[in-house]
């Protein structure tokens, strides 16, 4: 008999019914945090780590016959692992460094071929195929945010409070950070009121919140979006604890964040520590937006 999925998470798809899962987990608390989220549920989960890359408390946490440890550049070996593991179902967070594939590496002939089939060389495209290699071998990769339901930003104020912002400068931030992500350049930007300071690109978002502190100023707002089209089975916005100490240090007081969309780790210690430092965490739905209308 099928369990109600809704139990577990709304991004299980509907025949997943307790099997197995493999995690194959980057750098960051976001692996972790789903790891106890679905061991919570009694679900057996292995664990693929990347060498250099992979937190040691989570390889840790793992019996070494449930635990496989490789070099991001082995996509045979990765691809073998899921295989002698023998779940049906694989998820993948946190972030893994794709750049490592071209510098300090030397990929093997499967993972050569997967680059060489590739003519734009970006995160997406990159990951884009390797879940298409992952799902050629008979599993189902699983979208990035199953089991973390309770941890994703939720509309209005997080934080509580009157919201700080006008909403028309609300506004301009959420179109122009969509229109950043939709031509695949990041999904993160920084303004105040209707300027933009900064904007994520290759560097990442903590990068470009260091960047902010050199404008020392005030009214600062961190827009966190996601493309149209994004596939959430590899490329899940995060908003972490040292998100939020950047946000601090460079004097940003609100955060708007993408409802259902962006992941918020450890949700309610951040929140209170947000509420500690008199942050604003604003959850938005950029629907509201692309027909036109503002709901805060």
């Amino acid at each position: 008999m099928i369990k109600d999925n809704k139990m577990h998470s709304q991004f299980l798809p509907v025949e997943y019914n307790n099997e197995p899962i493999v995690l194959i987990a980057g750098e960051g608390r976001y692996p972790a945090l789903i790891s106890e989220k679905i061991k919570e549920k009694a679900i057996p989960l292995k664990l693929i780590s990347f060498i250099d890359q992979t937190d040691p408390a989570l390889i840790q946490s793992f019996d070494v016959r449930n635990h496989q440890s490789l070099h991001v550049s082995q996509l045979s070996k990765i691809l073998d692992s899921i295989k002698t593991f023998q779940c049906p179902y694989v998820i993948m967070a946190g972030k893994i460094n794709s750049h490592l594939l071209f510098k300090g590496m030397n990929p093997d002939a499967k993972m050569q071929d997967l680059l060489g089939s590739i003519q734009c060389h970006n995160a997406e495209t990159i990951f884009g195929a390797f879940v298409q290699e992952i799902e050629a071998i008979g599993k189902t990769v699983l979208d990035a945010r199953s089991f973390l339901d309770e941890h994703l930003a939720k509309e209005g104020c997080m934080t509580g409070g009157t919201i700080q912002v006008q909403p028309n400068y609300i506004e301009y931030g959420q179109k122009i950070v969509q229109k950043i992500a939709k031509l695949n350049i990041g999904q993160g930007i920084v303004t105040r009121k209707n300027t933009v300071l900064a904007v994520e690109a290759y560097e990442g978002t903590n990068e470009m919140l260091k960047r902010v502190s050199d404008f020392k100023t005030d009214a600062l707002v961190f827009f966190k979006t996601i493309k149209q089209n994004q596939d959430h089975r590899f490329d899940v916005p995060i908003f972490g604890m040292k998100t939020l100490e950047l946000m601090i240090k460079s004097n940003i007081k609100t955060a708007v964040l993408e409802t259902d969309s962006v992941i918020i780790l450890d949700k309610e210690e951040i929140i209170n520590q947000a509420k500690a430092n008199q942050v604003q965490l604003i959850g938005v739905d950029s629907n509201h937006f692309r027909e036109g209308a503002i709901n805060l």
